[in-house]
């Protein structure tokens, strides 16, 4: 997406009018922010800003995202960036977060993974009445429902198995599979019996790209949520699918708030959702592993 430098100037005199802060008239230039979005480094007078976008459709999604950073924040455990604005400017969708010097999490020592680890204890013990939250928003940019449940495995059957199913189904996910995966979804009651979680403050989307550190303090800081109340071992069955997390961080979490002790195996079933979601994304052998992991979970009913 390439921006006029007309239009880069109607988004920094945007950027001004919401922080009273005078802002240059073109960004500074592009930087790593994923494949949905444009993400800029926009220079400002007292402080830069982290500039994202994308086509006004995803608006909502901004929306969503700078939501879900303002509860984190409040939960006041792991840093998040400070939203700055969320709006459609220039014919553009445009999230402003405040830029951070960040340093990839896999330069970091064991010192840092485990006040991650400690932190994010302390951000899962907020937690609400029920599972869901105030508003859907999306796991990537598939849209994430969460209309409030009382019961937490039909919250994770309804708003997170069944809808990426439906969706693998629609978008030609082998039809045994998506069978196989509905028959999960009925029985997955059982991983439940003599566990009841607690609906605690997630981050939604925590593998090992959406954590880096604040360079010079050391100090951890998440990013990219897909924030809910759910099952913490939500959070902690992500840490392990795609790498990213190092022993520190495991045991400083342990240390602060044990996880129960069949936590291993409910990681599959809660990894399924994001193995279908990157099907649903991606395609290509995402669909060939979720019918798999569907296949072991299963066979715990034998």
């Amino acid at each position: 997406m390439q921006l006029t430098p007309a239009r880069q100037k109607e988004i920094a005199a945007w950027l001004s009018a919401r922080t009273g802060r005078s802002f240059a008239a073109r960004a500074t230039g592009a930087v790593h922010g994923g494949s949905i979005n444009e993400c800029l480094r926009w220079q400002g007078e007292g402080g830069d800003a982290f500039v994202k976008i994308a086509g006004p459709a995803a608006l909502s999604m901004y929306e969503a995202e700078a939501a879900g950073l303002a509860e984190l924040a409040q939960a006041g455990a792991v840093r998040v960036p400070a939203v700055i604005a969320a709006g459609v400017v220039a014919d553009h969708a445009v999230l402003a977060l405040e830029w951070l010097d960040l340093r990839a999490a896999a330069e970091m020592d064991a010192a840092v993974q485990a006040r991650l680890g400690e932190q994010l204890a302390m951000q899962h013990r907020v937690t609400a009445r029920r599972f869901g939250w105030q508003r859907d928003n999306t796991i990537g940019s598939t849209p994430q429902h969460n209309e409030w449940h009382d019961d937490w495995v039909g919250f994770f059957r309804q708003r997170r198995l069944g809808l990426q199913l439906d969706l693998a189904a629609r978008n030609g996910l082998d039809g045994l599979v998506v069978e196989r995966g509905l028959e999960l979804g009925e029985k997955c009651g059982v991983f439940f019996s003599t566990y009841r979680p607690v609906p605690s403050l997630l981050h939604g989307d925590l593998w090992g790209g959406n954590w880096a550190v604040l360079d010079g303090t050391r100090q951890p800081v998440i990013f990219d949520p897909a924030v809910y109340y759910g099952d913490r071992e939500a959070d902690i069955a992500m840490t392990r699918l795609f790498g990213g997390f190092g022993p520190a961080f495991y045991r400083a979490y342990q240390a602060e708030w044990p996880l129960d002790q069949a936590a291993g195996t409910r990681r599959t079933l809660y990894n399924l959702y994001h193995v279908l979601n990157h099907y649903n994304l991606f395609g290509g052998g995402y669909g060939r592993q979720a019918g798999e992991m569907i296949e072991r979970l299963l066979a715990e009913f034998r």
